[in-house]
C-alpha cells in the first residue's frame, strides 16, 4: 500500500517538510560518499531555511502541553496501562525540555560558522560549489568520510531537539486517526465534516497495483478526492471508468 498524507493547515505543512527533511538527512549523512554528504549539508540548510518560521517552536510546545494534558486525564482509567502512559508521558516531558531550551530559530547557532555559512550562499548557485569556488569546502570532501561523518553530528545536534519534538507530535497525531475503507465510485470521494471537529491531517492508503494517484482538496468543512491515471505523456486524468476503493484516515 502507498501512503499520502496530506495537512489541513500552514502549521502542519511545515512540519511534515520538516520532517521529509530530517528524515532525509537521516539517510544521507551515515553514508561515506563526498555527493552524499554535499546533500546531507544542503539538506541542513533548507531545515533552517523552512524551520526559520517565528511560531515553529511555540506551536510545538503548545501541541506538546496540549498532548501532555490529554495524556494526563487518562490516568486511573481501566482500559489504559500505567505503565505505558507513564512512558508517554516521560517523553513528553523529556522532548518539551530540550525544545524549551534551544535558543532562537532553527540552526540559529551555526549561522556563526562562517565556513559554513559560506557554503550556505553558494549551495543554490548551479555548480557553486566546485572545487575554484570553495577550496576548503573540496578539502573537507576528501577527508576520510569517519571525519565528515563526525562533523555532521555535531552540526545535527543542533537541530535534534525540534526532530524529536516533531517526531513525537506527528507520532501522537497520527496515532489519533482511525482508518477506514472508503469508496470512490467514477474515482471521486467526498466527505463533509463536522464544525466542531478541527482535523489536521488527511492520511490514505491505496494500491499501488492500481496504477492511480489521488489528487486531495481539503479544508474545514470538506474532503474531496480525486483518483487520477497517468497517462503516456505522464498527464493526470481522472478514473472516471472505475469504481475503486481506498483507506481513510483523519487525525484531529
Amino acid at each position: 500500500m502507498i501512503l499520502y498524507e496530506y495537512p489541513f493547515g500552514e502549521s502542519i505543512r511545515t512540519t511534515l517538510r520538516l520532517e521529509h527533511l530530517f528524515d532525509r538527512l537521516a539517510v544521507l549523512m551515515w553514508r561515506e560518499a563526498p555527493v552524499d554528504h554535499h546533500y546531507a549539508l544542503s539538506t541542513i540548510f533548507e531545515i533552517m531555511d523552512v524551520g526559520s518560521r517565528a511560531d515553529l517552536k511555540s506551536d510545538l510546545l503548545r501541541d506538546l502541553d496540549r498532548y501532555k494534558i490529554q495524556f494526563t486525564g487518562y490516568r486511573g482509567n481501566p482500559a489504559i496501562q500505567e505503565a505505558a502512559l507513564d512512558d508517554v508521558l516521560s517523553r513528553i516531558d523529556r522532548v518539551y525540555q530540550g525544545l524549551n531550551q534551544l535558543s532562537g530559530k532553527a540552526g540559529q547557532s551555526l549561522t556563526s560558522n562562517d565556513w559554513l555559512m559560506s557554503i550556505r550562499s553558494r549551495v543554490s548557485i548551479p555548480g557553486g560549489t566546485c572545487e575554484f569556488d570553495l577550496p576548503s569546502y573540496y578539502a573537507w570532501q576528501q577527508e576520510p568520510a569517519s571525519k565528515r561523518q563526525a562533523d555532521l553530528q555535531q552540526w545535527v545536534s543542533t537541530l535534534t531537539p525540534l526532530a524529536e519534538a516533531i517526531k513525537l507530535t506527528l507520532g501522537l497525531l497520527r496515532d489519533a486517526g482511525h482508518p477506514h475503507m472508503v469508496a470512490a465510485p467514477c474515482g471521486q470521494y467526498q466527505q463533509s465534516l463536522k464544525e466542531a471537529r478541527s482535523f489536521l491531517l488527511l492520511r490514505l492508503r491505496i494500491d499501488p497495483a492500481l496504477g492511480l494517484i489521488p489528487e486531495i482538496s481539503v479544508n474545514r468543512l470538506m474532503v474531496s478526492i480525486r483518483l487520477m491515471r497517468p497517462d503516456a505523456e505522464g498527464k493526470l486524468k481522472i478514473a472516471s471508468d472505475m469504481d475503486t476503493g481506498f483507506e481513510l484516515t483523519l487525525c484531529a
